[in-house]
């Protein structure tokens, strides 16, 4: 590497900068790793292509007399670029979290409210269950005292029944319409819940995606960083002792 002249180096660092196969991540990894790189990755017409190519409506001729004019590299106008640039996708990125997480919010609402209503009309098919079986237990009844009570005491009873509001059919027939819708509302409140069910997991699924960090989340083993620096400090006690 030391044979070689910087005007080769130059070449072929503009190369590589205008054909894209350096990016930014590039120069800085060269610049660290001699002193003549270091010089060499920080030349402002490297720079300049660079912001030019990654940031399009911000580079022009206006924004280069610009530049000159505040004495500034083109490099150090690439990182405030791009630190802009970074702070809006973390914006953006977290409205897009806080999106997600209110639609979580409306799913788990909704499926909470699913519930409510499915255990309503569970509740009231069973109510009315219980009234059917009554009424079924009535007709029984009113069928034998027919069949064995003298005719004095049918007559008192069809006076009795005479007097009611609802006629014993009658009641009887709503109440199996009732069972009957009561069943259709459970059966179409089910699937919905499984339906909202299925969309919620969806939804947090990708809220669980989009929240994750392969560093931030990477959970340290056995003492991580403790455990580390423990081996390194070993590591040098050793180092120290050979001859």
């Amino acid at each position: 590497m030391s044979a070689l002249p910087e005007e080769l180096w130059r070449r072929i660092l503009e190369i590589g900068v205008q054909r894209r196969g350096f990016s930014y991540k590039d120069l800085c990894c060269l610049s660290i790793s001699s002193r003549r790189l270091n010089r060499l990755s920080d030349e402002d017409f490297l720079w300049s292509h660079l912001l030019s190519s990654d940031f399009p409506p911000f580079f022009s001729p206006s924004s280069s007399s610009i530049t000159s004019a505040h004495s500034s590299t083109c490099k150090s106008l690439y990182k405030l670029r791009y630190e802009r640039d970074r702070d809006k996708k973390i914006a953006a990125h977290r409205r897009a979290v806080l999106r997600k997480e209110s639609q979580v919010l409306e799913r788990s609402m909704r499926l909470r409210d699913m519930e409510t209503r499915l255990a309503e009309e569970t509740n009231k098919m069973r109510a009315t269950l219980a009234e059917l079986s009554n009424l079924s237990n009535v007709r029984q009844a009113s069928v034998a005292l027919n069949v064995w009570q003298p005719e004095i005491i049918r007559g008192r009873q069809k006076q009795i029944v005479e007097q009611c509001v609802v006629p014993i059919e009658s009641r009887f027939h709503v109440l199996q319409m009732e069972l009957k819708l009561c069943k259709q509302q459970i059966l179409g409140l089910e699937k919905a819940h499984i339906d909202e069910k299925r969309r919620l997991a969806l939804v947090e699924e990708e809220l669980q995606s989009m929240r994750y960090h392969p560093l931030r989340d990477q959970k340290p083993i056995n003492g991580g960083e403790v455990e580390f620096n423990i081996k390194r400090k070993k590591l040098k006690k050793c180092k120290g002792r050979e001859p």
